[in-house]
């Protein structure tokens, strides 16, 4: 493989072995907001899941994040058995046109204001795109104000989207791994080449906030722990994280997202861990190596083309003496134009530092570049 034994020291540019992702300052405390209440733990249920927020559902969420409530709670976009409830495509059996949404990370009202900019949304946040096919390319939570709010969101617009003739899809982000394991394990040790460490700890140093994990319910949970980590569409790969550790699980996109999925399953720390330190590993197609990375991901699962989130385009952009660094204030917005198109055209960058004063980005596939 290109990243050799993927112990990230200068492959792709880090080793998380402590849980903290680099690239983000973390405010004092957890990482969270100032004003954000940091309980030191969360009580825990006997099975290892803390119980539910009294007074939260459905209706609690749709006041405090825009969200309309009539959302078929049982439906789960990434099952493969589910019943075909969609009507037909306007435009016969062609699919509609293919849109990707980078990082949100609890950006909910920047996303809406995307979503609808497209047309994929209404003034209302519902889905207004008629067969158009939408996928969220992981990380809805942590670092922003409304992660369970983007969670709803994408919950409603799959339902709503399913039943226009289109579909909205998501992909698993290393964030999402981070905030299930917080969740079931809390203050576990797990095994770190930094040192001790835990999903809690890691998961308050990377932006989480207490509000979501306050407010997470096991139908948040179940959803998430479906997510696929990877998808092949209309010759686009679509995953979260720019590195090749995905084949690590598994020679074709089936058998790693199966892969992953029964690691999940499982419920083992140290291995959930494992899966958490390499899908945040990231820049495996930027530098000299980087195409020939993409073509060894892409000879494997297919597809012309990559397109990920995770690595803010700031720091794909901002390189100075071989380090990556964000582009300095006032450049930050206007150097994040759109997505980026690198490494001999084969990846499509889609985070556009929403956390870091650059963009949301929601863009329609294929790009030119």
């Amino acid at each position: 493989m290109v990243e050799g034994s993927m112990t990230q020291g200068a492959g792709q540019g880090y080793d998380p072995g402590a849980g903290y992702e680099p690239g983000y300052e973390p405010a004092p405390g957890y990482g969270a907001a100032p004003d954000v209440d940091r309980s030191p733990r969360f009580d825990r249920a006997p099975d290892g899941y803390p119980p539910r927020t009294a007074g939260y559902g459905p209706d609690a969420t749709a006041v405090s994040s825009g969200v309309s409530p009539e959302v078929s709670m049982d439906y789960t976009p990434t099952e493969h058995d589910l019943p075909v409830i969609s009507a037909a495509p306007e435009n016969g059996d062609r699919p509609g046109p293919l849109y990707v949404v980078g990082d949100v990370h609890g950006y909910l009202a920047e996303l809406l204001a995307e979503l609808h900019e497209t047309g994929l949304v209404d003034e209302q946040g519902h889905w207004s795109a008629g067969s158009a096919r939408l996928w969220f390319l992981g990380d809805f939570t942590d670092r922003g104000p409304d992660g369970i709010g983007v969670i709803e969101l994408v919950m409603q617009l799959s339902a709503e989207a399913a039943a226009a003739g289109g579909y909205c899809r998501a992909l698993m982000g290393n964030h999402e791994l981070l905030l299930l394991g917080a969740h079931r394990f809390g203050d576990v040790p797990v095994n770190s080449t930094g040192g001790t460490a835990s999903f809690l700890a890691a998961w308050r140093l990377n932006g989480g906030q207490p509000s979501d994990m306050e407010r997470l319910e096991d139908r948040h949970l179940t959803w998430i722990s479906r997510l696929d980590a990877a998808h092949l569409t209309d010759d686009h790969l679509l995953l979260h994280s720019d590195t090749t550790a995905y084949l690590e699980y598994g020679a074709s996109i089936e058998e790693m997202n199966d892969a992953v999925t029964g690691v999940l399953q499982r419920g083992d720390a140290d291995e959930c861990w494992e899966l958490f330190r390499k899908f945040t590993k990231r820049f495996a197609f930027r530098g000299d190596d980087g195409a020939k990375a993409a073509r060894e991901l892409l000879g494997a699962y297919g597809g012309s083309r990559v397109v990920h989130g995770h690595s803010p385009i700031p720091y794909l952009l901002g390189e100075v003496g071989g380090e990556y660094v964000p582009v300095d204030g006032e450049e930050l917005a206007q150097a994040v134009r759109g997505p980026m198109v690198y490494a001999e055209s084969l990846a499509v960058a889609m985070d556009g530092g929403v956390t870091m004063d650059g963009r949301l980005l929601v863009a329609q596939l294929p790009l030119l570049g």
